[in-house]
């Protein structure tokens, strides 16, 4: 299995530059005026020109206001600090304090596009200081 991600946007010259600013990703293929890829994570993301007001689905119109969603991104830096800063720069809104945890630490952020997303750092053993075996399936000796 493969996964992509797509991110709808209103204004496709503004996501690729805020995409390449923020985040160095770098465009790859090009779909015309109704796509770009963006190349340099370990997954490619698709910026997906979409009028504000079009249908998302059934009952579901795009907004490009700041909205919720279950599903986001998670962006892993060396640098949390740095990360956020560069974000900031290119157009995002930091929503609130940088948290550390455990774990390590995480900065909560917006695109221009009002999507969020998250920019983790990891620290020490990371998600590993978290894991624990799935239950009922301890290791054979």
């Amino acid at each position: 299995m493969e996964f992509l991600i797509n991110i709808d946007v209103d204004d496709l010259p503004r996501a690729i530059d805020f995409y390449q600013s923020a985040f160095g990703l770098r465009p790859g293929r090009s779909f015309g005026a109704s796509g770009m890829e963006m190349l340099g994570g370990n997954a490619p993301l698709y910026l997906l020109a979409k009028a504000p007001g079009s249908q998302a689905s059934e009952g579901q119109r795009r907004n490009y206001r700041r909205h919720w969603t279950p599903v986001h991104l998670d962006m892993v830096v060396d640098d949390v600090e740095a990360a956020v800063d560069r974000a900031v720069a290119a157009g995002a809104k930091l929503e609130g304090e940088i948290r550390v945890n455990s774990w390590g630490a995480i900065a909560t952020l917006s695109d221009p596009f009002g999507h969020g997303f998250c920019l983790l750092e990891f620290r020490g053993r990371g998600y590993d200081a978290l894991a624990q075996e799935p239950s009922g399936q301890g290791t054979s000796d």
